[in-house]
């Protein structure tokens, strides 16, 4: 496969900022995986919960996918740069299938999804400036924090909504896989005080998108 030089990836990157933001993302194809379960019941106050949680869930993915784009357009060897789009592909499923059941919920993605994408498109291209192995880094810590943050999720959503369950238990194995293998291509654990500040600015973004 021919490599890119870094005008025209950031050329691609920006077409694919584009696309993450105004609802025509590129995944990998695969079929989502709430389709098979009927709409539920669901009442007022049911679906207007399940909407915020699946909201923050499709904000942590614009995010994602900006550390991933970041990660990729500073990478220093092929490889990482091929693990990071690899991942972005399957993260554009989750932001896919999150604003398709966003849409059956009748309610809408954050109105901040540029600023939680300009944010983490910093984050992830400083980090990959900085070495392979920090921005490696990140993508493990990120991961993590968005597994605990399905888990709660998990366990939040009103239980009839299966369909939503699907989604998130799907969503949750492919960020297990993509930190296992950010790990394993050499990612290095974040300092505390850096994994804190991570933690903080999540909080800050789970909870301001779940009604924005």
């Amino acid at each position: 496969m021919q490599q890119l030089d870094l005008p025209d990836r950031i050329i691609t990157h920006f077409d694919q900022a584009l696309r993450t933001l105004f609802g025509h993302a590129r995944g990998s194809g695969r079929k989502n995986p709430g389709a098979n379960h009927p709409h539920p019941d669901l009442s007022a106050g049911e679906a207007r919960h399940a909407a915020g949680l699946m909201r923050v869930n499709h904000a942590g993915e614009v995010a994602a996918q900006a550390l991933y784009e970041g990660g990729g357009l500073t990478a220093h060897q092929p490889a990482v740069r091929q693990l990071m789009q690899q991942a972005a592909r399957e993260e554009g499923d989750h932001l896919i299938w999150c604003r398709q059941r966003l849409r059956q919920l009748d309610s809408h993605t954050s109105y901040l999804d540029p600023l939680w994408y300009a944010g983490s498109l910093a984050i992830g291209s400083i980090a990959g400036a900085a070495g392979d192995r920090w921005s490696l880094g990140f993508v493990v810590e990120t991961e993590h924090q968005v597994m605990a943050h399905l888990d709660s999720h998990l366990q939040r959503l009103p239980r009839k909504d299966r369909g939503s369950h699907a989604i998130l238990r799907q969503m949750r194995e492919d960020e297990s896989r993509h930190a296992t293998a950010a790990h394993h291509a050499g990612g290095a654990k974040l300092p505390w005080p850096v994994r804190k500040t991570m933690h903080l600015v999540s909080r800050i973004m789970t909870g301001t998108a779940y009604w924005l």
